[in-house]
């Protein structure tokens, strides 16, 4: 059994990874700074798994609180997940994001090495792909040309993992690109609440579903595509939760490994193939219109899921309409409407 380190772990996948990892038969520890996340979801986690989850309160840039950590939790593995997420307010804030995500990062391996901790998990994203490259994304295809600040975090963090990995050759990494996570754990208990404008899709929907919006925009119905709207590649975020596990395990078995994997489904859906899901996985309507095409949206882009089936061994499990089903379980809860 290995202790496993979650850095920024209230969060949205952070807290579904705790689950993952317990069911795994690891230990989780975490810390977050609460920025972008409430207590809740891992005292909801404990009851949920019936364990419980040493957590701190503080940020991953306090050397100080980290030395304390390691000093106290005797680590085996660290998931990376704190930083300042949202691409629209890195535009406007590029400073905060670049000496945040840097700054945790660096006094993170800085204490890991310390303290003869050798093994990181990092949370990376879909992001980190030049927007040149072909739809389906494959590992080894060139990154950079970032379209805002919080992309460019995640690129240079990645190339700090990897220089870190070829200084001190006990340092072990696996960086995982995510690509469009959604969904809620089956229970409704913990799942996507963000504490400011919402990201991405689905949270949208659901508010739609639950009355907190009268509508939904969908940006652009002109993209070369099969319907006109944008396609992603939509993963349930219990499987990506899962995959982390399976990086821990990966990481705990291969010394001297310094891995990019894309974690995905493997195939794109559009933003009106989602909105029908989730209609027929809740058995609604929602209301929607069509809006002007925002700046820096691409027409389609999905991962190639190989490289993480073929070293993780991993595969999703749960289908679109899974990920549709359970989200609104977890809004109708968060609204009282269950």
């Amino acid at each position: 059994m290995s202790r496993v380190l979650l850095t920024g772990g209230t969060g949205y996948i952070g807290s579904h990874t705790a689950v993952s990892l317990l069911e795994s038969g690891h230990e989780v520890v975490v810390v977050d700074n609460l920025v972008n996340s409430k207590i809740d979801s891992i005292r909801e986690v404990e009851k949920l798994m019936n364990a419980k989850v040493p957590t701190y309160i503080g940020d991953v840039q306090d050397e100080q609180l980290m030395n304390r950590i390691f000093t106290e939790q005797h680590i085996d593995v660290v998931i990376h997940f704190a930083g300042l997420k949202a691409v629209g307010e890195s535009v406007h804030k590029p400073l905060e994001y670049y000496q945040n995500n840097f700054d945790s990062t660096l006094v993170l391996i800085r204490t890991m090495l310390a303290h003869q901790v050798n093994n990181i998990v990092f949370s990376s994203s879909a992001t980190v792909y030049d927007p040149a490259n072909d739809p389906e994304r494959v590992e080894g295809m060139p990154v950079g040309n970032c379209s805002c600040p919080y992309g460019w975090t995640k690129f240079m963090i990645e190339q700090i993992i990897r220089d870190c990995c070829h200084a001190y050759p006990q340092l072990n990494a696996v960086m995982l690109r995510y690509f469009n996570p959604v969904g809620a754990h089956p229970s409704g208990v913990i799942g996507e609440n963000p504490l400011g404008i919402p990201n991405n899709l689905m949270p949208y929907i659901q508010q739609v579903a639950v009355g907190k919006l009268d509508h939904l925009n969908i940006f652009g119905n002109d993209y070369p595509t099969p319907d006109g709207t944008c396609v992603r590649d939509y993963i349930h975020v219990c499987d990506l939760a899962d995959a982390h596990a399976l990086a821990c395990d990966y990481l705990l078995k291969h010394e001297g490994c310094c891995q990019e994997i894309n974690i995905g489904s493997g195939h794109g859906v559009s933003v009106m193939e989602l909105v029908t899901a989730f209609e027929k996985a809740n058995n609604m309507k929602l209301a929607y219109q069509f809006a002007p095409r925002r700046e820096g949206d691409l027409p389609i882009f999905f991962a190639n899921a190989d490289k993480a089936r073929e070293l993780l061994g991993f595969k999703t499990r749960r289908s679109v309409e899974d990920m549709c089903r359970d989200a609104y379980r977890y809004q109708q809860k968060q609204s009282g409407k269950e």
